[in-house]
């Protein structure tokens, strides 16, 4: 049976969390996409563990595989198993030897190429690690896969035949000089080799280059439990979210298959689960119709933090909620729950259960709000434009909810659903109804023992 693990938003959701509260029964858990820009936090047993590569399922024992669709820095992998260790933890964790490598020369060019649309504020908001330079060499057939690293030959040929014209983009179309870079380092054919082929050194020795999807086939035909782990969210899908302040790869169910190497009905013969935080945030620029105040930097037109009507709000839910990237540190930007961008996404995805999160943080507001739907040139709208421009142009149609009194967390997740108070439910309800889809779960609390479980999905 497969579970796949979808977020509903623009990232942030909550993802990580509930791929432990079901990690109970899953044998493996398999990265299908993105790389170490997708932070994601894991309580378990009291300890909290930041991740941003290693699949969520790692802290619990589960198999963890990073599919074919994932680009793979080998540093921030070998740190992050090597940190858990140290902790106590053996994670068994399979690398796909069909995914792209991520290269220093990557990390320095998604900086320098940042840096330069910022001038003419067109910056995407990237944490400038290099994954869409490394997608981008994947697409124009010029990357290097983890397979190469393993075959120091072809490993030393294609950096030779690549790095030169890296090197040129740094030096002729950018006027830099690269012995000028804080990472000089990153353009040298010669130590770039070193390094990496002491990496597939270091994968080999650990057996941990896998084909992908016939590692998954093999697992699902011998009937184990396997989940597929989306990073990033549907509204940063490079084909249906906000382009262009989107991802270089496919977050929606659809990638699953594609980055994991398995067909189609794989896939959508299992759960499909929509990942919601139960209100909105956001990390970078783009629009963003029920935002809450705003994050200088990130949010348009916004210049001067403690302007706009909603600051007070925007400031209570972002402390609450911890609302600051796991990777980056960055503030986010907080609003009311957008409706209009979750019919997209379960359209796109095909939900067949909801996983709401943070409706803890919710709590104590004497009203509660939702954009239900937008109003674009004098029409209402119920799901998002395709463009990111008229996009930028809705204006959101709330709903209001009486808020609910604060609860304990731990108490409502032992007793269960009924628990919650009414005016909570009342909220779930109408999300529910909206998507047409069931809650399968509501998350009131940081830890995996503080949430709400409706429906065990392996069952």
């Amino acid at each position: 049976m497969t579970v796949t693990i979808v977020g509903a938003q623009l990232g942030d959701e909550g993802k990580g969390g509930i791929v432990d509260v079901y990690g109970d029964a899953a044998d493996v858990v398999v990265r299908y996409q993105g790389g170490d820009n997708a932070g994601h936090t894991v309580v378990h047993e009291g300890a909290e563990y930041k991740l941003s590569l290693v699949p969520s399922g790692a802290v619990r024992g589960t198999v963890g595989v990073l599919g074919n669709g994932c680009v793979v820095n080998p540093e921030t992998l070998f740190d992050e198993l090597d940190a858990l260790g140290e902790r106590g933890l053996d994670p068994d964790v399979r690398v796909a030897e069909r995914a792209h490598v991520i290269f220093p020369y990557h990390r320095a060019l998604d900086g320098i190429e940042e840096e330069a649309k910022s001038e003419t504020d067109s910056e995407i908001g990237t944490t400038g690690r290099g994954i869409g330079p490394t997608y981008e060499d994947k697409a124009a057939r010029r990357g290097i896969r983890v397979g190469d690293l393993l075959a120091p030959d072809v490993l030393r040929s294609k950096l030779e035949r690549v790095v030169p014209p890296k090197r040129a983009v740094v030096e002729d179309v950018y006027g830099l000089a690269v012995d000028d870079l804080d990472d000089s380092a990153a353009f040298d054919v010669g130590t770039l080799y070193e390094t990496y082929r002491d990496f597939g050194r270091r994968f080999a020795e650990a057996d941990m280059v896998v084909n992908a999807g016939q590692f998954v086939t093999d697992a699902l035909e011998a009937g184990r439990n396997v989940m597929f782990e989306g990073a990033q969210g549907t509204l940063i899908d490079i084909d249906h979210g906000n382009f262009p302040y989107v991802t270089s790869s496919n977050p929606t169910a659809g990638g699953a298959a594609v980055g994991a190497g398995v067909s189609p009905s794989v896939v959508g013969d299992g759960e499909i689960i929509g990942i919601v935080k139960g209100y909105l945030s956001r990390v970078g620029s783009g629009p963003m119709p029920t935002e809450l105040g705003g994050v200088v930097g990130d949010t348009p037109g916004y210049d001067e933090q403690g302007e706009g009507g909603d600051e007070e709000l925007a400031t209570y839910i972002r402390e609450e909620g911890g609302e600051y990237g796991t990777v980056t540190g960055r503030p986010r930007r907080v609003g009311w729950l957008d409706v209009p961008m979750l019919r997209h996404a379960a359209r796109v995805s095909g939900f067949t259960g909801l996983a709401v999160n943070h409706l803890d943080v919710l709590a104590g507001l004497d009203e509660v709000r939702v954009g239900h739907s937008y109003t674009l040139d004098g029409e209402e709208l119920f799901t998002m434009p395709a463009t990111t421009e008229r996009w930028a142009k809705c204006e959101a149609n709330y709903r209001s909810f009486d808020g609910w009194v604060p609860f304990d967390s731990e108490t409502v997740a032992s007793e269960g659903y009924a628990a919650l108070p009414e005016n909570a439910r009342a909220y779930l309800e109408y999300l529910s109804d909206e998507l047409d889809t069931p809650v399968y779960c509501v998350g009131v609390g940081p830890g995996r023992e503080q949430t709400v479980i409706r429906e065990e999905v392996w069952e």
